[in-house]
């Protein structure tokens, strides 16, 4: 599992849609990931914070929606949203392991 940069992104996402979602907290994916990918709101306003990760060779994005506040985002949002264009689960169930440090 890989996060990537805004410049390694280019057309990766196109297509995703909502896959699942994660009970996690802003600061333990600062902890299992580093900072996110974006970190600006999305032109839209819809995302204040995304990160894109690979993982098996597919790309998944990890987001807020719909917050409309960064500050809400990473102070008490506890729930992420999940992005891909196919089957999230065994990304999930990583990326849970890894937050809770199995």
């Amino acid at each position: 599992m890989r996060k990537l940069e805004e410049d390694q992104v280019g057309k990766g996402t196109w297509g995703s849609s909502l896959k699942g979602y994660i009970k996690c907290t802003y600061q333990d994916l600062i902890r299992v990931l580093g900072e996110p990918t974006y970190s600006d709101p999305s032109g839209d306003n819809k995302v204040q914070k995304e990160w894109i990760v690979e993982y098996n060779k597919k790309v998944f994005t990890i987001y807020d929606w719909k917050t409309f506040d960064p500050e809400y985002t990473m102070t008490e949002l506890d729930e992420f949203h999940i992005g891909g264009k196919t089957s999230a689960y065994d990304f999930i169930r990583k990326l849970e392991e890894m937050i809770k440090g199995e």
